[in-house]
């Protein structure tokens, strides 16, 4: 499929135009600064219109779209990545003919991929006004009346002002992203991230059952310094996850390979531990997001196999639409972790509680959630290299265009294959069942931020510090922007 047919549409959208000399690092800082600072100021404000946001159950989209539920970045990023998300699955799989290596092509490419997003703020906003996520004026229980007396003008008006939100974030990106340091993306994830880290451990500390009441309340004793410091156990556990995860980040493999046009030279093509980051987690988590939210359609149901309901047995759902029982509960995240706990005896209590179909603990629930994460992590794992062109055929062809080969052998991609043959597979299925097992961990601790939040921060951390670290070296040695090719 040609995209030639949507140039006249992409040539009208606007674009944040290229510096013309490379940015210092000072100024590089202070571009990043100022996207920071609308970031957070569309962070804390809620459009026209909204009463209030939903509750804790869509934390794990509001860390991946950098979003806030309700606010005017209730849709945050999440436009901006399914755009490239599916664009880039569809040239991986053929469907869109394409050829990245013209700077035509390239630009037609990205225009493409910034409209399907435009369209998509406009499309997900809708989503959630009219699947009623969020609590408009004229609402059953908002308590207003609808603006100017039309529900229908209120539910646009909060449309638009949701979809302008996350199109004022896309060209945050592209100015982080020419004028910045990183991408906007990735900074607006590891802002919200780290925002959540920052409250929820002020949180536990001054907030209302927190460390400093315990210690200082009418009812300290004993056993308050205990009972704080199991209080802060989801610090402890955010730290220990941040750990893991940067010592993770720097484990690899190296393949030897030679420059085939000149003898002497050579370079290492390095496979990481993480080879497919946080994908698998991410897409794992967003299906399971998606099992919750589906799964309200089961509520009041009724199915019967015989005399028997089976509606319960695949999905048990309250009428606050939270699933209790079923297949569909045992594959979902559980509900309670130490930090909504604050107590080992109350959360021990609580993994020993049957469910009210199938009588199963909770512990059982915790352990089907840990090993179905896992299985999803590794299927979408595998999916995604073989989609995405980090397969070892692709990547074997990658490096024969750019003329390497593994020392000692003939230049074919075959035999580059099938070194990384030995590798990738491996990795890639391990990668994936360490992120899976670290994103349980993580939620079964309540560690702030997350455990998908925490590996997305530390990866973006990590490159944010090699790019700031590049940066000084051409500041500080202006000529060797000739010799890497640097602009």
């Amino acid at each position: 499929m040609k995209l030639d047919a949507l140039r006249p549409i992409v040539s009208l959208l606007p674009e944040v135009k290229a510096p013309k000399q490379a940015p210092s690092i000072m100024q590089k800082l202070q571009w990043t600064t100022i996207a920071l600072i609308i970031f957070f100021v569309m962070y804390h404000i809620f459009p026209i219109g909204v009463v209030q946001k939903v509750g804790g159950e869509f934390e794990f989209l509001q860390v991946i779209t950098a979003s806030r539920i309700g606010s005017l970045i209730t849709t945050g990023i999440g436009p901006i990545i399914l755009a490239s998300i599916f664009l880039q699955l569809f040239k991986g799989a053929k469907i869109i003919d394409i050829d990245l290596h013209d700077p035509e092509g390239k630009a037609l490419f990205q225009g493409t991929q910034k409209l399907l997003a435009i369209l998509l703020c406009f499309f997900e906003a809708g989503i959630y006004i009219m699947t009623g996520s969020i609590l408009t004026y004229g609402m059953e229980g908002s308590g207003f009346n609808p603006l100017l007396g039309s529900f229908t003008f209120t539910q646009i008006l909060v449309i638009t002002q949701i979809a302008l939100g996350s199109i004022i974030l896309m060209y945050l990106d592209e100015v982080v992203s020419k004028y910045g340091i990183g991408s906007g993306i990735s900074l607006f994830i590891a802002a919200g991230v780290s925002l959540s880290v920052v409250l929820g451990t002020v949180q536990l500390i001054v907030g209302q059952g927190g460390v400093i009441s315990m210690l200082t309340g009418s009812g300290a004793g004993a056993s308050a310094l205990s009972d704080a410091l199991i209080v802060m156990l989801p610090v402890f556990f955010t730290a220990v996850v941040f750990l893991i995860v940067v010592y993770a980040e720097g484990i690899k493999v190296e393949i030897p390979l030679a420059l085939g046009t000149a003898r002497g030279f050579g370079a290492r093509y390095p496979i990481k531990f993480m080879y497919v980051s946080n994908i698998p987690v991410i897409l794992a988590s967003a299906l399971t997001l998606n099992i919750q939210i589906m799964a309200r359609a089961l509520a009041g149901k009724v199915f019967m196999l015989g005399n028997t309901n089976i509606v319960p047995l695949i999905g048990m759902v309250r009428t606050d639409g939270y699933l209790t029982d079923g297949f569909l509960y045992f594959v979902t995240p559980i509900r309670a972790n130490l930090l909504t706990m604050r107590s080992l005896t109350a959360y021990f209590g609580y993994l020993g509680t049957p469910t009210p179909v199938t009588g199963l603990p909770e512990w059982f629930h915790l352990l089907t959630y840990t090993v179905s994460l896992v299985i999803l992590c590794v299927i979408f794992g595998k999916f995604w290299i073989e989609t995405t062109g980090m397969g070892s055929k692709d990547v074997a062809e990658q490096l024969q265009q750019q003329g390497l080969q593994i020392p000692g052998y003939r230049r074919d991609p075959r035999v580059i294959e099938g070194v990384l043959d030995r590798y990738i597979p491996t990795i890639t299925i391990l990668g994936s069942i360490f992120v899976g097992l670290l994103a349980a961990f993580a939620d079964i601790a309540g560690a702030l931020g997350t455990g998908t939040g925490i590996l997305l921060t530390v990866g973006i951390l990590r490159k944010m510090y090699e790019d700031l670290e590049a940066q000084q070296m051409f500041d500080l040695h202006p000529g060797l922007k000739n010799i890497v090719g640097g602009d």
